[in-house]
């Protein structure tokens, strides 16, 4: 059992707004948390429309269904039933202040139809991601608070070259963990993904046949990392570019895909627009890529596009209990400068974060972070070179090199 670090987060949500959005990929660990936090302590009673009777029910008669609920209430997933939402926004107008819904989704529940606007200003939103690498240690992360202060890093205990390959390859679905031990992560991943192909993007999408949304997310996971080109992934394809921008956003729906905007100021002309394409886990990427500990032992030069993707999602899940409020973008001039994560801040500070799978460190790993620099002059507060070494270097006042298990430690 592990515990997750948004708790304190969806406690203070709940606390303070009548509906509270527990949402992201299947098999992340959704119906666990809402049951051992809040269901198990008898905060709330607990309905999953997994269930087909509840689900007619509620598909059929949404009004009756919710009237037999008590006052706190969890639904889990939600998105197999849309017919709730006006209904649950009346529930909610008429009992404000002592009616409590915590509810669960496997697809992003801002893109469907009518619910962001059935439920705006009654309803926080929280991602659950796959574990983060502090929540599998035990320990809350703080690095992006750390990342925006004026405190000096501080060196983290050692991380071998095994250890970041395990983390990579295992990643953080809970249940891909035990798999991965027992040595069945191929056969959990195969799995996991025809169930949601043929369940939640069923649901979402009520299209038959959607049999290149497979071949799809493998060139997507082979171009993890890069700026997302729909000309060229659709030749590779063979879709044509309304289909595989409909596959591709039902791929972003159910948290598989993460897009990172391009960061830019409203003066800069000269810098790159385009988003660039993540997966929400290493594991199932180097699943996808047919990717082992051997192979990127053996084979360096794999592992830099599949760490980048994973320092990135360990930033985004951060985002989940960070005490500020923080975007991640990236970074590319014309002239071929880039930095792989920009942190920006409320206030426009911005850190930016450079990502390479080497042990070494030379001056020119910091070419990015100081032409991001030299754009955002006063806005960029400082920058950080993640490595695979131990040691952290300062390479100027405001540029250091850090291990990558600075992220957790």
């Amino acid at each position: 059992m592990y515990r997750r670090n948004i708790l304190a987060k969806v406690a203070e949500s709940i606390r303070f707004s009548p509906a509270t959005l527990i949402n992201g990929a299947r098999q992340t660990g959704k119906s666990t948390f809402i049951k051992t936090s809040f269901v198990e302590t008898g905060a709330f009673t607990y309905v999953n429309l997994d269930d087909l009777n509840l689900l007619r029910l509620a598909k059929s008669d949404p009004i009756t269904f919710l009237s037999q609920l008590q006052d706190h209430a969890a639904i889990d997933e939600i998105q197999r039933t849309p017919e709730l939402l006006l209904p649950l926004k009346k529930v909610i107008d008429d009992a404000r202040t002592t009616r409590r819904f915590l509810l669960t989704g496997s697809a992003n529940i801002l893109t469907l139809p009518k619910l962001s606007e059935s439920l705006a200003g009654r309803m926080e939103i929280h991602t659950l991601w796959p574990l983060s690498q502090g929540e599998i240690r035990g320990k809350t992360e703080r690095f992006l608070d750390f990342a925006f202060s004026d405190e000096k890093p501080v060196t983290p205990a050692p991380f071998s070259q095994t250890e970041y390959l395990e983390a990579i390859v295992f990643g953080g679905y809970p249940e891909a963990l035990v798999q991965m031990k027992a040595q069945r992560g191929p056969d959990w991943f195969k799995s996991y993904l025809a169930t949601l192909l043929q369940r939640d993007i069923q649901d979402i999408s009520h299209i038959e046949g959607l049999t290149e949304l497979p071949n799809l997310l493998e060139i997507i996971a082979s171009r993890a990392g890069n700026l997302i080109n729909f000309a060229d992934v659709s030749r590779t394809t063979k879709l044509n570019a309304i289909t595989l921008k409909r596959y591709y956003t039902l791929l972003k729906m159910v948290f598989l895909v993460l897009e990172v905007p391009a960061w830019g100021t409203n003066h800069e002309k000269r810098l790159v627009k385009s988003p660039k394409v993540f997966l929400n886990d290493t594991g199932l990427l180097c699943y996808l890529r047919g990717l082992s500990q051997q192979a990127l032992q053996r084979e360096r030069g794999l592992l830099g596009s599949v760490l980048e993707n994973f320092v990135v999602m360990e930033l985004t899940k951060q985002l989940g209990w960070a005490s500020a409020r923080i975007d991640i973008l990236h970074y590319r001039d014309h002239q071929g400068a880039e930095v792989d994560a920009v942190l920006e801040a409320a206030d426009k500070r911005i850190v930016g974060i450079e990502v390479k799978a080497s042990m070494d460190v030379n001056p020119s790993d910091f070419n990015g972070l100081r032409s991001l620099a030299a754009t955002a002059r006063e806005r960029f507060h400082r920058g950080f070179f993640f490595y695979t070494g131990n040691e952290v270097i300062q390479y100027d006042k405001n540029l250091w090199a850090l291990p990558v298990a600075s992220l957790w430690q």
